[in-house]
C-alpha cells in the first residue's frame, strides 16, 4: 500500500512528505525533531519540524486516527478550544517492507505547556486552582456542545497563559463522542473520571516532589466537581423574575458574558398571572470578548486577554475629544478602536524587542505591560504612563517571564497532551 497523507490543507502534504515516514516514530532522527515538553501517553508522540511549523505526530491505529481527526475537526467547527488537526498518514512501511502504524498529525499550540512541564517549578496552590478553573470551563464548553470526553485528565489538556488566568485546550479526542445533547449520566461520568484522574496525577507529582506541600491531591481532585457544577448551574439555570424587574435579565446575560459565555437565544415566558417572567438562556461557547475585540480592532486574542484589552481601549476612548456615545456626530467606536491600535497598542508592543519576547503573543505582552503599569503607578502614586512602563518592564519583568516560559528538555515520556500542538 502506498503512503497516503490526508490533510485539511492541500498545501500541507508536500511539506509533510519530507518527514521520515519509513521509520518508526520512536526512532526518528534528532535533526527532524523539536525538543518540546511531553507528558504521558499510551501512544508514541513526537514533535517534528515541518517547514516553518511544528507538528505533533502520534502513532495510532488507522481507525483511531481517522476517528480522532474527524472529532477534532468537529470541535473546531463548534469553536471548542482544541488542538488543530492537520493530517492522517496511512500506508507507512519500513525499509524491510514491514507495515508501520499510521499517524495522526496536529499543529503545535504555540505558547502552550502540558501540566507536567508547568509543575517542574513547584506551583503555588493559587496557580493550581487556576489550572483547575480552566479545565472546568473547558469541560462545560464540551458538554454544552454535546461532546462526551470519556478521558478527562490533566494529561489530555494543554494550558496556555490567558492574561492572569489560563486557557485549557483539549489534545486527545480519541475516546470522545459527539452527540446532539448529553444526558446527566454522561456528564456525571466525565466528571467522576476527571476527579479520579486529577487526584491520581497530582499524587504522581507529589511522589516526585513536584507538588507544593500544601496541595492535597484528593481535595484538589474533588474540587473540580464543585467548580464544574457551579459553572454548569450558572450557564444553564432557569430564572424567574418579577415582571417589573426585566433589567435582571440583562444583568444575568452580563454575568454569563463575564464568565466567557455568549447567549445565542433566549426563552422568555410570562406567567399566567402576568406578574413574573421566566428566563432560560441558550448559552454557547466562550468568546464574547474575543469576538468584540476582533470586530473592533482586528486583534485575535484569548478571552481574558481580550477582556483586558477592551477595558484599556474603553478607558483610552473616554479620554478622546471626539468620544461621544450616542451622539451621531461623535466618532464611531470602530474608528476610535483603529486609532487605539495604531497609536497605542502597536507602538507599545513594538517597543518590546522581538528577541526578548520568547513565545509570548502580542496580546499577552500588552496585558503584562498594563499589569506592570498598574503596579508601578500604585507604588509611585501617579500614572507613570506606557512609555516609562515599557522600559521598566523590559529590564525588570520580561527576562523572568520568558525564562519561566522556556521549555525544558523533553525528557519525559510520550504524551497525548502533546499529541497535540
Amino acid at each position: 500500500m502506498a503512503l497516503q497523507i490526508s490533510a485539511t490543507n492541500p498545501e500541507q502534504p508536500a511539506v509533510l512528505l519530507d518527514l521520515p515516514w519509513h521509520t518508526p516514530l520512536d526512532a526518528w532522527p534528532e535533526e527532524c525533531l523539536v525538543a518540546l515538553p511531553r507528558g504521558i501517553s499510551r501512544h508514541v508522540v513526537r514533535f517534528a519540524s515541518a517547514g516553518p511549523e511544528v507538528m505533533a505526530v502520534k502513532e495510532i491505529s488507522e481507525r483511531g486516527a481517522v476517528r480522532e481527526f474527524g472529532l477534532l475537526r468537529d470541535l473546531h467547527r463548534l469553536g471548542i478550544p482544541a488542538v488543530d488537526p492537520v493530517a492522517v498518514v496511512t500506508g507507512r512501511q519500513g525499509p524491510d517492507g514491514e507495515p508501520l502504524e499510521p499517524a495522526l498529525i496536529t499543529r503545535h499550540l504555540k505558547g502552550s505547556l502540558p501540566y507536567r512541564a508547568m509543575f517542574e517549578s513547584t506551583m503555588r496552590p493559587s496557580t493550581v486552582k487556576r489550572l483547575m478553573d480552566a479545565l472546568a470551563v473547558l469541560l462545560v464548553r464540551l458538554h454544552l456542545a454535546g461532546f462526551a470526553w470519556g478521558d478527562c485528565s490533566l494529561s489530555n489538556v494543554l494550558f496556555r497563559r490567558d492574561a492572569g488566568a489560563y486557557a485549557a485546550y483539549l489534545v486527545d479526542a480519541e475516546t470522545g463522542q459527539l452527540q446532539q445533547n448529553l444526558s446527566t449520566g454522561q456528564r456525571d461520568y466525565d466528571i467522576e473520571l476527571a476527579r479520579v484522574n486529577i487526584a491520581g496525577e497530582l499524587m504522581d507529582l507529589e511522589a516526585s516532589g513536584a507538588l507544593h506541600p500544601s496541595v492535597d491531591p484528593v481535595p484538589f481532585g474533588t474540587a473540580i466537581v464543585k467548580r464544574y457544577e457551579d459553572l454548569w448551574h450558572e450557564v444553564t439555570r432557569e430564572s424567574v423574575y418579577p415582571v417589573g424587574k426585566r433589567h435582571y435579565i440583562d444583568r444575568r446575560i452580563r454575568r454569563l458574558n463575564d464568565l466567557g459565555f455568549d447567549v445565542a437565544e433566549m426563552q422568555i415566558k410570562r406567567s399566567p398571572q402576568g406578574d413574573t417572567v421566566t428566563f432560560l438562556p441558550k448559552v454557547v461557547d466562550a468568546g464574547h470578548h474575543q469576538r468584540q475585540l476582533l470586530r473592533l480592532t482586528g486583534l485575535d486574542a484569548e478571552e481574558n486577554q481580550a477582556r483586558r484589552l477592551l477595558n484599556d481601549l474603553e478607558s483610552w476612548m473616554a479620554g478622546e475629544d471626539d468620544y461621544a456615545p450616542g451622539d451621531p456626530l461623535g466618532a464611531r467606536p470602530e474608528v476610535l478602536a483603529h486609532r487605539w491600535v495604531r497609536d497605542v497598542f502597536r507602538p507599545t508592543v513594538r517597543a518590546v524587542p522581538l528577541e526578548l519576547r520568547g513565545d509570548m503573543d502580542t496580546a499577552q505582552i500588552y496585558h503584562e505591560v498594563l499589569e506592570h503599569r498598574w503596579y508601578l503607578s500604585e507604588a509611585m502614586g501617579y500614572d507613570v504612563g506606557l512609555e516609562a512602563t515599557v522600559g521598566d518592564y523590559i529590564v525588570n519583568v520580561l527576562p523572568r517571564t520568558v525564562a519561566a516560559m522556556e521549555p525544558k528538555a523533553a525528557g519525559t515520556t510520550d504524551e497525548a497532551a502533546d499529541l497535540s500542538p
